[in-house]
């Protein structure tokens, strides 16, 4: 259930489109982590709060992380980013 397990994963995404494409159709923490386990990677959906934009745009198949941020409910649209990061609703 570890930040090396995730990060393990967010770099097989950024070599795999296929996965890619598979993520940018996540709507919860928990497909993700779902996702991930399919592929060999086991962790926590409250890991997920401690990437970095980098990492979430990696997980968004290279769209724009506050997307991926928004869609995952780590933020709300209506507040600047920067009051939201590290205070996921979920």
């Amino acid at each position: 259930m570890s930040l090396e397990q995730l990060k393990a994963f967010v770099a097989k995404v950024k070599c795999d489109s296929n996965l890619q494409e598979k993520l940018k159709a996540v709507k919860t923490p928990d497909a993700i982590v779902a996702i991930a386990k399919e592929h060999g990677h086991e962790f926590t959906a409250d890991k997920l709060t401690e990437l970095s934009d980098e990492d979430l745009k990696s997980l968004a198949g290279g769209e724009d992380e506050s997307f991926v941020a928004e869609e995952l409910g780590y933020m709300d649209s209506s507040m600047d980013p920067s009051e939201q990061r590290g205070n996921p609703s979920w």
